[in-house]
């Protein structure tokens, strides 16, 4: 082997040793500063987001190898330990050694509606050594509290710095119906447990959450089964009339959090038979085809306070959404409340002289459809 060959593999050599510990560095030298973070996310239910890290394991608070300035002592800490509005954990540092992760409760509110779903985020803190008598790359390996406050040395490693992992589960997530969510948490950082904060980390969360699976039009009185609802006719013995007026409840739900620009709904009669010329009939339950066979109706929809006449098979198309009254409601095969927009049908049957209709009973169908915008909010 020539000189010049020897040379390289030995070069060669040499930086296979080395790399480890080229790669095993401590980070620079870093002064706490605020954090100031903006989370904005968009998805529908049906395709969620994972784990959401809002900052990733060892994401470094701060770092010095001057010992006395106590960065390796560096903790989070909440402003209330009750009241979740600007996230709910521990106040105050804990100087006791534990291990573990830690939560922070934060009430995250749907914009359009006012609904708050608390949600749980996770962390820990991991401490930066002074050298590697217990890791083999300055981290420690073990992880403590988002409040720990402990001063853990480690053998001859002293802590000289800190790192943190925050992050927001995917399971919380799933709490958030559809609609605009807003939140805002605010951490301390705190070095000394007997001084006071040193600055405040501010992150702002804004998701946009559609669920497309799940419009639907709900009659809160027949929750899971198909109305079966009476026209509720009245005889008037004096003036030998028969008509009457009966409401169905209805709420419609557009997987937007009711922020939709409009909503589109069409009630068509589904009879065997074609209508009379109000648009709606139920026909005697015996057969026949004239009209003394043949009640007829008509549906108005209440949208707002305001009545809205409905033609068989004409959409009507239903504005201001997102202004309008909701309703909470907890549709079938849902696990959390939703707001609905109340939309009630009343049918109205005018008056006509009962000897112009064969006693007995009559039945009819109706179908309602619901057609919702296919832009997000």
């Amino acid at each position: 082997m020539n000189r010049r060959v020897w040379w390289v593999m030995a070069v060669l050599c040499a930086l296979v040793v080395l790399a480890p510990r080229a790669m095993a560095q401590q980070p620079p030298e870093t002064d706490p500063s605020p954090i100031v973070q903006q989370v904005t996310l968009a998805w529908d239910r049906s395709s969620m987001p994972g784990d959401l890290e809002i900052w990733p394991d060892r994401t470094v608070l701060g770092f010095s190898r001057d010992v006395s300035r106590k960065l390796g002592q560096i903790h989070l800490t909440c402003r209330s330990s009750v009241d979740p509005s600007q996230g709910s954990c521990r106040t105050s540092g804990d100087e006791d050694v534990l291990f573990g992760s830690s939560e922070i409760v934060l009430r995250m509110v749907e914009q359009r509606s006012g609904l708050p779903t608390e949600v749980r985020l996770n962390g820990w803190l991991r401490r930066i050594v002074s050298g590697r008598a217990c890791t083999n790359d300055f981290w420690t390996l073990y992880v403590y509290p988002l409040y720990s406050a402990a001063w853990d040395q480690c053998n001859v490693d002293e802590p000289l710095g800190t790192g943190v992992r925050l992050v927001l589960p995917q399971e919380e997530l799933r709490r958030l119906v559809a609609g605009q969510w807003h939140g805002e948490l605010q951490l301390d950082l705190k070095v000394d447990p007997a001084q006071g904060t040193v600055l405040t980390n501010v992150i702002t969360f804004d998701f946009t959450i559609t669920d497309y699976n799940a419009v639907s039009i709900y009659f809160p009185l027949f929750d899971q089964v198909t109305p079966h609802v009476g026209l509720n006719l009245q005889y008037d013995p004096i003036a030998q009339t028969v008509g009457g007026r009966t409401q169905l409840d209805m709420c419609l739900y557009d997987g937007l959090g009711s922020q939709s620009q409009y909503l589109g709904v069409t009630v068509r009669d589904s009879g065997p038979r074609p209508p009379g010329p109000s648009g709606y009939s139920v026909w005697h339950t015996d057969g026949g085809s004239d009209a003394t066979q043949r009640v007829d109706y008509t549906v108005t929809l209440d949208h707002n306070g305001s009545a809205v006449p409905l033609r068989n098979g004409v959409e009507q198309l239903l504005h201001g959404i997102d202004t309008a009254k909701l309703r909470l409601v907890l549709l079938p095969g849902m696990t959390q409340p939703v707001f609905c927009v109340p939309t009630p049908l009343t049918l109205d049957t005018p008056r006509v002289p009962v000897s112009s209709k064969r006693p007995g009973y009559y039945d009819g169908d109706l179908k309602v459809e619901l057609r919702v915008p296919t832009v997000t909010p």
